[in-house]
Order: C-alpha cells, then structure tokens, then sequence
C-alpha cells in the first residue's frame, strides 16, 4: 500500500501564505507524476497543479497561475504547494495525488493514488 499524508493547511487571511507538503511512503514506484487537487463546498475536485518525475513539466490550472508554485524533493519523496495572495475562493480540502503513468493521467484523474486531504481556509 502507497501512503500520501498532506499537511501545512490552516487558516489564513486573505492576500497571506500557506507551504502544503505531502509525503509519500509505503509502496514505493521507480517514478511518478506528483500534484494537487482542491475540493471547495459544495464543488467537484478540481485540479490544481502537476509536476513530473523530473520537475521539467509543470501545469497550473488558470485559477492558480502566477500565485501557486508546485515543487518536489524526489529524495523525500515529497511534494510541496507554495500558496501566495490567497483569497476566500482558494477554500478548500486540499488533496495530494500521485500517478505512475505520468503528469497527463494525472490530471484527468485516472488511476491517482490519493492522500487524505488538508483543510485550507482563508477568510475576508
């Protein structure tokens, strides 16, 4: 079995900073695409960012270009989700994938191993 645990969510005002990290253990794969999904209330899980085995491939969704940086430690086995200018809509749990198929599985949510989830709340 693979462990994901998330942490680093909170409670922020808006326009402050959150560092999400998520560490993998267990069953370990030879490489994996790394990301992060949200799910606010009320709403579906959506993607927010990806980063490949070797970090050269990255994508954001729009919502979080240019105020979340996705980042990983291969030898921690660990992914990281700097969160800057947040705002109330950027609420959400905040849930950690991996996917040994790649970044672009990834994304579409197909065969991810998941972490529990993180509590992100920024209030107005």
């Amino acid at each position: 079995q693979v462990q994901l645990v998330e942490s680093g969510g909170g409670l922020v005002q808006a326009g402050g900073s959150l560092r999400l990290s998520c560490a993998v253990s267990g069953r370990t794969f030879s490489r994996y695409a790394m990301g992060w999904f949200r799910q606010g209330p009320g709403k579906e899980r959506e993607f927010v960012a990806s980063i490949s085995w070797t970090g050269d491939s990255i994508w954001y969704a729009d919502s979080v270009k240019g105020r979340f940086t996705i980042s990983r430690d291969n030898a921690k086995k660990t992914v990281y989700l700097q969160m800057n200018s947040l705002q109330p809509e950027d609420t959400a749990v905040y849930f950690c994938a991996i996917n040994i198929e790649g970044s672009y599985y990834l994304r579409r949510n197909e065969n991810n191993y998941w972490g529990q989830g993180t509590q992100v709340t920024v209030s107005s």
